[in-house]
């Protein structure tokens, strides 16, 4: 079983929870795309972790995971992510960890050109998480990426490579941002202490995962961000830099050859976005602020505020369509329980017309929320094991966006403890 796990809306749908949940019927959970810039926050009887680059598999000790080629990789941050587990006696190992040589490595430089291309937009700004992913993905394009794999060649060649890459940052960097020169040293230092880390996980990612489906084994791919932030398909610009649906899953870990057989959408009972850009069901004062306190609603990477709204039902139909999501995981239900009325964004309006399909460009941008109110339930819903333990209200309010986005709801997710869910008849 080949299994994609990923975000129907703007990313932090509470994907690392389902990855968690669900890896016990899996062998492998490979992340495919992103870097350090999203987390997953994942609480079981071991407590609670913040994982930004490593697969939401390694908090189980029978599962081997994998970070793929589309993976672009922070090597201090990996470094520091794997002995914050290790404290809390989770074994890292290359036998439950591989990263694929094709990774491209995120470098100092990097986030520093992050740091400043936003500055220099300053209101404009796209509210990138300032850890470097924009300027690593073009570089990969560029052709002027280091590779993991490059970590295991000669100290000559890589030395080499790094000097032309930085000969031709610092064009930019100095003549364009006027900053000082990178300084070949530090970054050779910098790939010497943290490179010798994590060259010991590499290998060919594309090789281990064949082998894999070839024997039978169950593989889990999990995606960073949600289906509105992808690339292509998302609300460009205010985008990530990668490719974050479940077409590319295959692709980013290093089997084009494989297909998938299952894809799972994760989308919250409500809304939230994180960053820039436009965010048609967002909420403001006292009733966002409400919500957002009742679920939590604070960025796992960078402890950032996220808007909040009711459920947006076009942004979720598209997300949906974009995943070709076979069943749906609804997360944080439980957080909705202090509601009389429950806000639904039912569809978009742009200069008085009703959009009834999610749109791009101006009209997505100037569009106004169309709001409705569903009869909430009231009561806490946290200790509810089956369907026939949630309120009426509950239930109903399961079906309305079951149809709303055409598509099975098979989870539903009532609190943050690993065994709080319910699946679905």
């Amino acid at each position: 079983m080949l299994t994609a796990i990923t975000g129907i809306n703007w990313g932090d749908e509470g994907k690392g929870r389902m990855v968690d949940l669900l890896s016990s019927d899996y062998d492998v959970v490979v992340r495919y795309q992103g870097g350090n810039n999203a987390g997953h926050t994942v609480v079981n009887e071991r407590g609670k972790f913040i994982l930004n680059l490593l697969p939401s598999g390694i908090l189980r000790s029978d599962v081997v995971n994998v970070i793929g080629n589309g993976v672009v990789v922070d090597i201090k941050h990996l470094s520091e992510e794997m002995n914050k587990l290790k404290a809390a006696g989770i074994e890292i190992t290359p036998a439950n960890l591989k990263i694929s040589d094709r990774a491209i490595i995120v470098m100092p430089y990097h986030v520093q050109m992050d740091c400043l291309e936003e500055e220099r937009l300053l209101d404009a700004k796209y509210g990138s998480t300032r850890r470097g992913i924009a300027p690593v993905y073009g570089d990969k394009y560029m052709k002027k990426g280091l590779r993991m794999g490059e970590l295991l060649d000669s100290k000559e060649d890589l030395k080499k490579r790094l000097e032309g890459i930085i000969d031709y940052k610092n064009l930019m960097i100095e003549k364009g941002y006027g900053q000082d020169k990178i300084s070949f040293d530090e970054m050779w230092a910098y790939l010497e202490e943290y490179g010798t880390i994590a060259k010991e996980f590499v290998c060919d990612t594309g090789l281990f995962l064949n082998k894999a489906a070839k024997e039978g084994k169950n593989i889990m791919f999990e995606a960073q961000l949600g289906a509105l932030r992808d690339i292509d398909f998302g609300i460009y610009p205010y985008t990530s830099s990668s490719s974050s649906i479940a077409a590319y899953a295959p692709i980013g870990s290093g089997v084009p050859n494989l297909k998938l057989d299952l894809s799972i959408g994760i989308m919250k009972a409500y809304s939230t976005c994180v960053g820039e850009g436009p965010f048609t069901a967002e909420m403001f004062g006292d009733e966002a602020e409400e919500l957002r306190k009742s679920g939590n609603e604070y960025g796992a990477a960078t402890g950032r505020p996220r808007r909040v709204g009711g459920f947006d039902v076009l942004a979720s139909r598209y997300g949906v369509m974009c995943q070709g999501a076979d069943e749906i995981a609804l997360t944080k239900l439980d957080v909705l329980s202090y509601l009389d009325q429950i806000p639904v964004c039912v569809g978009y309006e742009f200069e008085g017309e009703r959009l009834d399909h999610f749109p791009i460009g101006e009209k997505l941008f100037k569009a106004t929320p169309v709001y409705e109110y569903k009869k909430g339930w009231n009561k806490d819903i946290s200790d509810c094991k089956k369907l026939e333990d949630l309120p009426q209200e509950a239930i109903d309010y399961i079906k309305y966006i079951e149809e709303a986005v055409d598509c099975k709801i098979k989870y539903v997710s009532v609190g943050a403890q690993r065994e709080q869910y319910i699946v679905m008849p």
